[in-house]
């Protein structure tokens, strides 16, 4: 074969190769997210313009208390109430899961360089069909990320809550629980058990914590969220 013609073959595959070798590592973040492989649901991409904008209109502080996660973040309304004298930030996006909160980290996580992570996910991901295991490893990657690009931040992780409409999922929250409290044990990291004292005497999801949709707390709900992480936020 001629060498001329080989050169030709042979120079989209060669400029092909040189253009993987140089993108920037930070390109996948970039490009809009699989569904459901990275992502739950590409409708979080509406909350994060919406953080943006805020942030854009009243920058947070650094070093804050971040609290990122679910529904449960989210409606958390009296958090600066809650925790009064601490900086803290909500950056909850209701009905996520805790890989959305891995993925979306770069916009609403490590920007803000906070002194701690309070992270609330997974109920909404074994409601999906995930896992325990599932459950574990997203919690893996999601640890991962943030103390490769933030070693100094404390990760808190809220156990999955017992809400009454879901009642059937306990066992997999208790699986899924286990299995994370001991990766955070294992880590160094701070585990707040939620499940068991949201339990009633009959070991059933405690109506009186839970508006009337029976899945989102109240401010009792909330209260006993604040008692059992003020020793590690205040």
């Amino acid at each position: 074969m001629p060498v001329r013609r080989l050169a030709c073959l042979l120079l989209p595959a060669l400029l092909a190769l040189s253009a993987c070798a140089t993108s920037p590592s930070g390109a996948s973040a970039k490009r809009a997210p699989a569904i459901p492989a990275e992502v739950s649901n590409a409708e979080w991409e509406k909350d994060m313009q919406r953080f943006a904008a805020e942030d854009a209109a009243t920058p947070p502080p650094k070093h804050a208390v971040l609290f990122v996660g679910s529904s449960s973040i989210r409606m958390w309304e009296s958090l600066a109430r809650d925790f009064p004298g601490v900086k803290v930030i909500n950056r909850g996006f209701g009905g996520s899961e805790i890989r959305d909160s891995t993925w979306y980290a770069p916009r609403i996580v490590l920007p803000y360089q906070p002194e701690t992570v309070v992270l609330y996910a997974g109920d909404n991901d074994l409601a999906s069909g995930r896992t325990p295991l599932q459950l574990h490893d997203d919690f893996v990657a999601f640890a991962e990320l943030v103390h490769r690009k933030l070693p100094k931040t404390r990760l808190i992780y809220i156990s999955t809550k017992p809400s009454p409409s879901r009642a059937h999922l306990l066992e997999a929250q208790r699986e899924a629980n286990a299995l994370i409290k001991a990766e955070s044990a294992r880590r160094g990291f701070v585990y707040i058990d939620v499940l068991t004292p949201m339990l009633d005497a009959a070991g059933k999801p405690r109506e009186d914590l839970f508006l009337a949709d029976r899945l989102h707390m109240n401010s009792a709900g909330y209260a006993l969220w604040r008692e059992l992480l003020a020793p590690y936020v205040n």
